[in-house]
């Protein structure tokens, strides 16, 4: 089992005002301090944007790139995503990554409201996602689509019409999926094939189960403890791992655990801890 980190755990996240930023320095040490040996490179503009500079700050923590979380508008005719996408692909070349993991962008700021696709937009979506996902394999790298809440990939219909439509793998977002509604080890067993990259969270259905009733906004979910290290929430972990292993599944699990914060955490303290938790958690189920 390959286990990565994702920097959203430590509360990093390309949504303006989310929390308090801690620095790449911490993140990556405490990656490390934990026995993690891989890392996605996290929202633009937290590493270097230029590919050789964000090669160095990664290879100075002995930490594999995984690749990178990328939003990109897929569904409007009128933007062509392919440009920023090589951009990103170049930073690939020089730092690594093998997985580019792709949502649908809205457009609109943070995820806590969406436009509704028409038929033109969704016919641009699956597109844009093979013409993606054609650049991709040019460099040696997989595109999947990653099912998000606030992009216009966010419910399970919506998953499984990607999914049949389009060549792309998916990234398992446990906690993401199990908010739109999917049962996530169900979705697991008919699409485990097409499954590229996990990210790996656990939630709390009483707590998840608002949004799609319009209870809660996604901002809200997350400070109200949405999600929880691995095996403490209510996702069959056990199920996934082997319905995975089942089918020959050799991607990565990349530890998500969605947080905000309101300040610098105490050294040794804070995300670390549910990180530490959330990875043995996993190891006991390799």
């Amino acid at each position: 089992m390959r286990i990565a980190g994702a920097p959203i755990t430590w509360g990093v996240c390309e949504v303006p005002g989310w929390g308090y930023q801690m620095s790449p320095q911490r993140v990556l040490t405490e990656m490390r301090q934990i026995g993690l040996t891989a890392t996605e490179f996290g929202p633009g503009g937290w590493l270097p944007e230029e590919p050789a500079a964000r090669a160095a700050a990664v290879a100075g923590f002995d930490l594999q790139p995984v690749g990178s979380f990328f939003l990109a508008v897929m569904h409007d005719p009128e933007q062509d995503p392919i440009p920023a996408v090589r951009r990103e692909l170049a930073a690939f070349a020089a730092a690594g990554g093998e997985f580019l993991i792709l949502a649908a962008d809205s457009g609109r700021a943070g995820y806590d409201d969406r436009p509704t696709l028409t038929e033109e937009g969704w016919q641009t979506l699956f597109g844009n996602l093979d013409r993606i996902g054609q650049v991709c394999r040019e460099q040696g790298v997989t595109a999947c689509v990653h099912p998000h809440w606030g992009t216009m990939v966010q419910n399970v219909d919506e998953v499984r019409r990607v999914l049949d439509h389009s060549t792309v793998g998916l990234c398992l977002d446990t906690g993401h999926l199990a908010a739109g509604g999917a049962d996530v080890e169900e979705l697991t067993r008919e699409y485990a094939e097409r499954v590229s990259i996990v990210h790996a969270k656990d939630v709390h259905k009483r707590i998840s189960d608002g949004l799609l009733r319009g209870e809660i906004t996604w901002s809200e979910g997350v400070k109200g403890g949405m999600f929880a290290p691995i095996g403490q929430g209510d996702i069959d972990f056990r199920s996934i791992v082997t319905t995975l292993d089942s089918v020959g599944f050799d991607g990565y699990y990349v530890l998500e655990q969605d947080v905000m914060l309101d300040e610098e955490p105490p050294a040794g303290e804070g995300p670390v801890e549910a990180a530490r938790a959330s990875l043995a958690a996993l190891r006991a189920l390799a």
